[in-house]
């Protein structure tokens, strides 16, 4: 399903950006990580040797001989959206569609030439219209970005590292690969994120689709003020220790947290950013060859200092120390490891109520909605 036609508009009355650049809604993580991605030694060798080994026609195959491709026929609801999504974001080509048999709520945007978009039935059960309309946007926002052809590689280089486990060094090249990729990609949702709501324009019904991805289909018992309360207490909660459990906890995974997605979104929504883009104010596709790669990375840059410096988490706000230049460094990490920091405005003395542990889903590959 490769229709360019864009004759539909939209259910009901939302704002278009024609030859919106993904620059847009891309988040500053993102560009900075997919640039230190690229920087990573022997990535640009593997990616053009993969680019001509990859199974992308058996992808294609496997597709459409057992799942149901989305069209006017079949899961119609499903290929409204999508042709809305692409029309709002002004994505001439419409990409294919399938919806494939899982209980396991998610989706994903992969392929090398051109994109594929695949959901789960667990994740079209899972969600309402308007949530499943963030969805399809958030995938349609890959697209536009091209994240397919990334994506790919981590899903072909995931597998490929379980099968050469038993040679040393190939696996461990292969990972440190694979853990470069998994780390720009869970940057890359943050910006999709930002694509689902441009697309559906309903800040609510975003909310409301992590909490489900969190939860399950239990909206009468889930509160989105107490789902963010939880996003603040696991950046802020324990110290030094759970800090780096925290980072032992993600980095397995190819999706960052849903609590956090939550945070992030909502910050943008409320973002000067995010009126001026529908105020009808945005970067444009046609000047993307002239944007500057040293400004995006000064952006980027400019992006993790802010971070770092108003960042509640025990690490972060050393880290700020060291930059700062603060006195006694040396007892302070002390402290703040053992659980004895007494300091003013540390707010970490005492152990954390289980603000970085995780679960057994937390580690799997894929968790949540790509």
């Amino acid at each position: 399903m490769t229709d360019s036609s864009h004759e539909r508009v939209p259910g009901r009355q939302r704002g278009r950006f024609p030859g919106i650049s993904s620059r847009a809604y891309e988040h500053p993580a993102d560009r900075s990580a997919l640039v230190a991605l690229r920087r990573l030694s022997g990535f640009d060798t593997v990616f053009k040797a993969l680019s001509g080994l990859l199974p992308e026609r058996s992808l294609r195959l496997l597709f459409l001989s057992d799942s149901v491709r989305v069209s006017d026929e079949q899961f119609a609801h499903l290929h409204t959206m999508l042709r809305d999504a692409c029309y709002i974001l002004d994505l001439e080509k419409v990409p294919a569609m399938y919806v494939t048999q899982d209980p396991k709520p998610n989706a994903m945007c992969i392929g090398l030439d051109e994109p594929i978009i695949v959901v789960t039935t667990g994740l079209v059960e899972l969600l309402d219209e308007e949530e499943m309309r963030a969805v399809v946007g958030h995938e349609v926002g890959h697209a536009l970005s091209g994240h397919s052809v990334y994506r790919t590689v981590l899903l072909f280089l995931t597998g490929l590292a379980v099968k050469v486990a038993w040679i040393p060094l190939g696996n461990v090249a292969i990972m440190a690969i694979v853990t470069a990729l998994r780390e720009w990609f869970r940057k890359s949702e943050l910006s999709a994120d930002r694509a689902g709501l441009l697309v559906g324009q309903d800040l609510r019904a975003s909310m409301r689709g992590l909490m489900k991805i969190a939860g399950g289909n239990h909206l009468h018992e889930m509160n989105v003020d107490a789902f963010l309360a939880q996003a603040e207490e696991y950046e802020a909660g324990g110290d030094l220790r759970d800090s780096v459990l925290k980072i032992l906890n993600v980095l397995p995974r190819s999706h960052p947290f849903t609590t956090v997605r939550a945070a992030e979104l909502k910050k943008w929504a409320e973002s000067r950013d995010y009126q001026r883009i529908m105020d009808g104010h945005y970067p444009r596709r046609a000047e993307d060859k002239d944007t500057s790669v040293t400004d995006s990375f000064r952006e980027s840059a400019s992006h993790y200092a802010d971070t770092v410096r108003t960042s509640k988490d025990p690490l972060m706000k050393l880290v700020g120390d060291l930059a700062g230049g603060a006195g006694d460094l040396g007892g302070r990490l002390r402290d703040r490891f053992t659980g004895n920091g007494t300091g003013s405005g540390s707010g970490n003395s005492g152990p954390a109520n289980g603000g970085g542990s995780g679960t057994g889903k937390e580690g799997r590959e894929g968790d949540g909605t790509a």
